[in-house]
């Protein structure tokens, strides 16, 4: 019978290993590097003129004084390596946009080193500014203005848009809606699932049928059939002011969110 071998280090080895599967661990748990909310414009990436910011900060103080509603533009050097929609939610949240009672806030994201942008919808305001109306915004208002590389233009029209929207104004971005999917089209996913199973009750009824000698050849009982999967339908071309204010520097307005939330509400992009 052979001795253990003890190897010199092991088990400082294997704390070190431990040690690492640990940091490791608490890295990728890590929330990201989110920015101060310094206004109701945080232009960290740098895409936007002072003239732009400046007439952005006019209309969103103008939507909140009449509504209470509170839209933030953002634009971030980096996602930090998540995606877009974990990103802006959670900086959604740790802003607290919105009032806590309406949940009435909404985050216009931009990441133009990640080439990604998304419309954050608070709870309050899903049936309002709705998945597929930001979606609608983001391919038809955005998109093209900044494929031109135009990001003040592009924000601009991103901004106006989802202000529409907000005060009641909507028709003519329903217009580009897409046409909802015909009846059939709604119904032939369960109509295929139907179709498998009534061919398994079948196959399973036919096999029962057969003679007691072939029964006992097969010695299975009848034959298992694995159904593929119905399918999921289509997408639906979508998917989601309490605060105070005074003088501030650079122009801008001391601002903070009012506690409210999102679930997740809205649509992204790329370009």
């Amino acid at each position: 019978m052979r001795a253990a071998v003890s190897v010199p280090g092991a088990g400082a080895l294997r704390g070190l290993l431990i040690f690492v599967l640990a940091l490791a661990t608490a890295l990728a748990f890590a929330a990201p590097n989110y920015p101060a909310l310094s206004g109701r414009v945080v232009d960290q990436a740098g895409i936007l003129q002072e003239s732009t910011k400046a007439g952005l900060q006019s209309k969103l103080r103008d939507l909140e004084d009449k509504s209470s509603i509170q839209l933030v533009v953002a634009t971030i050097k980096s996602l930090d390596g998540y995606d877009i929609e974990t990103y802006a939610n959670g900086l959604f949240r740790y802003w607290k946009l919105g009032e806590a009672k309406k949940n009435n806030g909404v985050l216009f994201l931009v990441a133009p080193n990640d080439r990604k942008m998304r419309i954050e919808v608070g709870y309050g305001l899903e049936g309002v500014l709705t998945d597929a109306l930001s979606k609608v915004i983001i391919a038809s208002a955005v998109t093209p203005k900044f494929k031109a590389g135009d990001f003040n233009a592009g924000v601009e029209s991103g901004v106006d848009g989802i202000v529409e929207i907000l005060s009641g104004d909507k028709s003519e971005w329903v217009k580009k809606l897409p046409p909802p999917p015909s009846l059939f089209e709604e119904m032939l996913p369960f109509l295929i699932f139907a179709l498998f199973i009534f061919i398994f009750i079948m196959m399973a009824r036919s096999a029962g049928s057969q003679p007691t000698g072939y029964r006992r050849y097969r010695r299975g009982g009848p034959p298992v059939i694995i159904l593929p999967p119905s399918g999921g339908g289509w997408d639906d071309f979508g998917s989601s002011g309490g605060s105070s204010w005074g003088g501030g520097g650079g122009g801008f307005d001391s601002f903070s969110g009012g506690g409210g939330s999102s679930g997740g509400g809205g649509a992204s992009g790329d370009w």
